[in-house]
């Protein structure tokens, strides 16, 4: 069931879903069920392609979306009525249909792998690849086509048992219903791309506008983990009596490689240049990747293409409360921007300050901060800010801090601007001074450690990681691999979140023997225990169902005074 707090996803999802079949959009479908039989189609569905049936049963997996647009009806615990909105099939199934757990009750795999199996009663498993139980007492038969549509129908299985009430029963015409049989037949049977029976084939993405030493940081962690991957020996024994293993279908780890896909020339070529690598070489999922400039083109080939992409490195990623592949270690400048508005909104003081001015350059970082400021500050029901944008290349005279003085009085200025056009603040509150002044860590970098003692009470500053004085101890465990995989220590941040992926990876890709999917890989990882200073980073990450953004918080923080100043924190970890 759809928590409050995720219902307005829904309702955006629904309308995503309107927008698309409407439109009569071309959907990619490398992940949707297969139709594996050329003529299995109902007769109730004749005028439709496979591709409309398996596109119309995703709507009503998903989001609860009948082909006519309404939602779905359906009834639980006997006699309540609900939406299917409110009741979807993915919210306890998975996207995948591989099933989940909620406390006690466990919601069971419906892919359709296992649903035509027969369930063994002995060990209340599928005996995937089985159409009988042969000698074995079974729990209940393979459905058929048959079973399973009066199962959505009744809500009574083919051994005539009666399923938990909870699942909903549905309220569906007969065309409807065929359509959810088709989709729920085909769910999770199609080969995934990039995986054979021996081998799980990565790639990973890098532009050309990266440095040397902060491409072999990404880089030769990934390819030392790929090469030097084993399932652990605890992860081993706990999968001796797992689903798996009891289905009798366990099968040994495949191995791994990643392919180096790289992209040039300008950013509009690069659409090309990625579906040329993977018409070559079909890919499973891209792993980490790096770019000093927007993600978008790469984020939206894997959408197109539902590829999961895991921790890209990138200060600009797609800020999405839909979009499902990619998961990003954090929002980038963005959870800067956002994370300044929630701390001013949260002071009384401040938030009524009747001028709030930013200050950026016409690029992509000055522009992505501000934006996701004015987006927060204004969804928290205040007036929007006053914006100075400056051309990329134009100088800044001390002039030029005199007239924005002149203009206001006791303003909030916030200043998202890299170390070079930071400014002496002498020359921004000569003649007036601001409430305070808000900058960037990312973006002043060392420039940050330079501030004037006198000018340290009323600075603050966006700081997204961990804090220097506690990653210190857990930098240096990390070392010692570090410099066996021989990155340079001034690259240490950019291969530290590549053994974050490490971390993130591991348990997921130990847990896919069997039965291998995309949507699957990434249920997993949204399901994992949160890394705690994963490692020396971050100060949490994590995932939930639908999250795609690791890192959820940052630091406000000012300088101690002195001459080797430190970072103290005035805000705990601002959540966004």
């Amino acid at each position: 069931m759809i928590s409050r707090g995720g219902f307005s996803r829904y309702r955006r999802q629904v309308a995503v879903w309107l927008i698309s079949l409407a439109a009569g959009a071309a959907l990619c479908f490398n992940a949707l069920p297969s139709a594996h039989a050329e003529n299995d189609l109902s007769p109730i569905l004749k005028g439709l392609t496979r591709d409309d049936v398996l596109r119309m049963g995703e709507a009503m997996y998903r989001i609860g979306l009948l082909p006519s647009g309404e939602p779905m009806q359906a009834v639980v615990m006997g006699d309540v009525p609900v939406e299917g909105t409110m009741f979807t099939c993915v919210s306890c199934h998975l996207r995948s249909g591989y099933g989940s757990s909620e406390g006690q009750v466990r919601m069971p795999p419906i892919d359709g792998t296992r649903l035509y199996s027969p369930v063994s009663k002995s060990r209340r498993a599928p005996l995937v690849g089985r159409s009988t139980g042969g000698s074995e007492e079974l729990y209940r038969p393979a459905y058929t086509d048959e079973t399973l549509a009066s199962v959505l129908e009744t809500g009574i299985d083919p051994a005539g048992r009666r399923l938990n009430t909870v699942m909903p029963v549905y309220i569906l015409s007969e065309r409807d219903r065929e359509i959810m049989v088709y989709y729920l037949k085909y769910l999770s049977t199609e080969p995934q791309p990039g995986v054979t029976e021996t081998t799980l084939h990565f790639a990973t993405v890098i532009t050309e506008d990266v440095p040397g030493e902060d491409r072999d940081a990404m880089l030769v962690p990934l390819k030392n983990y790929i090469s030097n991957w084993r399932l652990p020996k605890s992860t081993e024994r706990g999968q001796r009596s797992s689903l798996y293993k009891r289905e009798g279908t366990m099968k040994a780890m495949r191995t791994f490689t990643l392919a180096v896909w790289e992209l040039k020339g300008p950013r509009e070529t690069w659409r090309e240049q990625l579906e040329e690598y993977y018409r070559k070489e079909p890919v499973f999922a891209l792993l980490g990747g790096i770019s000093t400039g927007e993600w978008e083109p790469i984020h939206r080939f894997c959408e197109d293409h539902r590829i999961p992409a895991v921790f890209p490195i990138t200060d600009y990623p797609v800020i999405s409360e839909t979009d499902w592949y990619t998961l990003y270690l954090s929002k980038g400048f963005s959870q800067e921007g956002e994370a300044a508005a929630r701390f001013l909104h949260g002071r009384e003081d401040l938030s009524k300050t009747p001028a709030i001015i930013q200050v950026i350059r016409d690029e992509p970082a000055g522009r992505a901060l501000s934006r996701a400021f004015q987006d927060t500050w204004v969804s928290l029901k205040h007036e929007a800010p006053s914006t100075v944008v400056l051309k990329r290349d134009e100088p800044i005279p001390a002039s030029f801090w005199k007239e924005l003085a002149g203009k206001n009085k006791k303003p909030v200025v916030l200043l998202w601007l890299n170390a070079g056009d930071f400014p002496e603040l002498k020359l921004l509150t000569k003649g007036f001074k601001p409430s305070v002044v808000f900058a960037s860590a990312s973006l002043l970098g060392s420039r940050l450690s330079t501030l004037a003692e006198s000018e340290r009470g009323y600075v603050y500053v966006t700081y997204p990681y961990l804090l220097p004085q506690v990653s210190k101890g857990q930098r240096t465990q990390v070392g010692t691999s570090l410099q066996n995989d021989k990155v340079l220590m001034t690259r240490r941040s950019t291969a530290l979140k590549m053994y974050s992926l490490a971390q993130t990876i591991s348990d997921p890709l130990s847990k896919m023997r069997t039965f291998v999917s995309r949507d699957y890989f990434l249920e997993l990882i949204e399901a994992a225990p949160d890394l705690v200073a994963a490692p020396a980073t971050y100060p949490r990450l994590s995932f939930g169902t639908g999250q795609r953004y690791a890192s959820k918080g940052c630091y406000i923080v000012q300088l101690t005074g002195g001459p080797n100043p430190e970072l103290i924190k005035k805000s705990e970890w601002v959540i966004h």
